[in-house]
């Protein structure tokens, strides 16, 4: 398989699923709620999830579909795929959401990108290619990570609300944290997190219960980037959604706290 390829169909992919976010920003925004208080879905996320499958079903080879709304196959070669990361800041107006799409064989991501269809970035890579971010007057750069050192990072987080139970591990972690690195942050979109980690946005990302259409495609673009990413025993399986991301010296600090956490 053409990684070139498959990582130019997932950044047009991610695309279509920002320009669907975008049509339907004007529209009802209520939510209705799929589980937990706080874990809403929108008729937008599932136009865009369904724009976005249409799309790889018309433009690229034939693939397995896995979509965080319509579900899909859960393993071997598949695209894995978020249509809108961050549905409460969406209904709240906040503009910080992010369209996801990564192609996963098994346990490992071959390609992905991630869009604002807000903010106007689109960040994509392909294992052993390097990582891209390209801005909103058309302009692109590679993707490298921070350079801080850890006392002056500033690390994004995410708060674990559709699993209270692990609150008292995450709540020693970012007390942790917060003693260690110089100051947190929490967008609300995990895919935007971790590609801001990938241009030095930010230094590190640390969270828990995530899915993997959360973190497929971002957790690529910080390794291309020259990150360390891992899940919270600091091994290689982040597709779990617990999971540590940053520049080697962070991703260390991290390690360490989520060992004692």
């Amino acid at each position: 398989m053409d990684v070139t390829v498959v990582r130019d169909l997932a950044r047009r992919a991610a695309l279509v699923g920002a320009a669907q976010i975008r049509l339907g920003a004007s529209d009802d925004r209520r939510p209705e709620g799929k589980g937990p208080p706080g874990d809403w879905v929108t008729a937008v996320d599932v136009s865009s999830e369904l724009a976005i499958e249409g799309f790889l079903a018309t433009e690229g080879p034939t693939i397995a579909f896995h979509g965080e709304e319509t579900g899909g196959a859960g393993e071997g070669l598949r695209w894995v795929v978020d249509p809108l990361d961050g549905t409460t800041n969406f209904v709240h107006r906040f503009p910080a959401v992010g369209v996801s799409v990564a192609l996963v064989a098994d346990d490992e991501v071959i390609a992905g990108a991630i869009a604002a269809p807000f903010l106007g970035d689109v960040w994509h890579a392909a294992a052993g290619q390097g990582a891209t971010w390209e801005h909103p007057d058309g302009t692109a750069e590679p993707c490298s990570v921070g350079w801080r050192a850890p006392e002056h990072a500033v690390v994004a987080t995410g708060f674990p609300f559709r699993h209270k139970e692990r609150l008292p591990r995450y709540l020693r972690a970012m007390t942790a944290a917060l003693d260690r690195f110089e100051d947190l942050r929490r967008p609300g979109a995990a895919c935007l997190d971790l590609a801001w980690v990938a241009c030095g946005v930010f230094d590190g990302f640390f969270e828990l219960g995530l899915a993997a259409w959360d973190v497929a495609a971002g957790g690529l673009i910080v390794r291309e980037a020259g990150g360390r990413v891992s899940d919270w025993a600091g091994g290689p399986d982040f597709l779990s959604g617990d999971i540590l991301a940053g520049p080697p010296a962070v991703h260390e600090a991290l390690a360490a706290i989520a060992r004692d956490a």
